[in-house]
């Protein structure tokens, strides 16, 4: 390891549907945080490694943040806001907009009351002529002092190596706090569980994502087939977990179509992940109003007692 090799934590922030996912994804080189153009698609922190020969980097994605109307959308915004206490740089994703909104101005306040380096981070600069992304830098200029103030394309990369750059110049000399192979401390049932939302998020009706849930019921690798023609396959249980008896039949789909398109279009990015074959089943429940029980909320992955670094 170098002696100037650095190390270090930074918090992706921002309304929802900014880019923060495709941002990280990006950074790192790999998708392990889903993404689709619906809002609050993330709603845990996922913690991500980017590793060069500069240091490492330490990225927490977080929920976007917005004005919660149920319990699940609390837990989201204190893990986001949550998230900002012990890092090092902090990079509040926005669109290129002049129009600065309740939401925004809600976040450079949150902002305005920390120490940590904030980096304005203008994402979606392939949707705006350079000319209007100016009076956009102008606009924020004068609600927050920033480290610094990057324009990036997350979705088509233009300009996120000098995020990295510009990290890495506030990062002190630090220890490796993840080998080298390490890309991100998900574990993989978590990531498959996401993945599979991720699908639901993008095949159905704009209300009824909000209100799912998936959990993994079982994963478990075997050896199928014998001799030469033997492999591994993993046999995946999931369950989509919905709120209304309507949305069930939403989600299955008539005749099933549309559990099975969701099942086909997660088993390949799941594949692609664990590196073998998958055999995924989905089944569908309704727990009604689950998004303001503290237990459902709990039992579904999203516990507020470890929303703590």
């Amino acid at each position: 390891m170098s002696k100037s090799f650095k190390s270090g934590f930074v918090a992706l922030i921002g309304r929802p549907n900014v880019g923060k996912s495709t941002l990280m994804n990006n950074l790192i080189g790999q998708k392990i945080a889903i993404t689709s153009s619906k809002p609050q698609t993330t709603r845990n922190r996922i913690q991500t490694v980017y590793t060069g020969d500069e240091g490492q980097v330490i990225f927490l994605d977080t929920p976007g943040i917005h004005k919660a109307k149920n319990k699940l959308g609390d837990y989201m915004v204190n893990v986001a806001e949550s998230t900002l206490k012990d890092v090092d740089v902090i990079c509040w994703l926005v669109e290129p907009t002049t129009f600065i909104g309740a939401g925004e101005r809600h976040i450079a306040e949150v902002l305005s009351r920390s120490k940590t380096p904030v980096f304005l981070i203008i994402n979606k600069i392939d949707t705006v002529k350079p000319e209007k992304l100016l009076e956009v830098i102008a606009a924020y200029k004068d609600i927050l002092e920033f480290a610094e103030i990057i324009p990036v394309s997350a979705l088509k990369g233009t300009n996120t190596s000098d995020v990295l750059s510009s990290i890495f110049k506030y990062f002190e000399e630090g220890p490796m706090y993840f080998d080298e192979d390490t890309i991100t401390d998900q574990p993989e049932r978590q990531i498959t569980a996401e993945l599979i939302r991720e699908k639901a998020l993008r095949n159905l009706d704009d209300e009824i994502p909000h209100g799912i849930a998936v959990v993994i019921e079982r994963m478990k690798e075997r050896r199928s087939g014998r001799g030469k023609d033997s492999h591994n396959i993993i046999d995946i249980d999931a369950t989509i977990i919905c709120e209304r008896n309507s949305h069930k039949g939403i989600v299955i789909g008539k005749g099933g179509a549309m559990l099975k398109k969701i099942g086909s279009e997660a088993r390949r990015d799941i594949e692609m992940m664990v590196g073998c074959k998958v055999n995924l089943k989905l089944w569908v429940k309704v727990r009604e109003s689950w998004r303001d029980s503290d237990i459902f909320i709990k039992n579904y992955g999203y516990d507020k007692n470890k929303i703590e670094l």
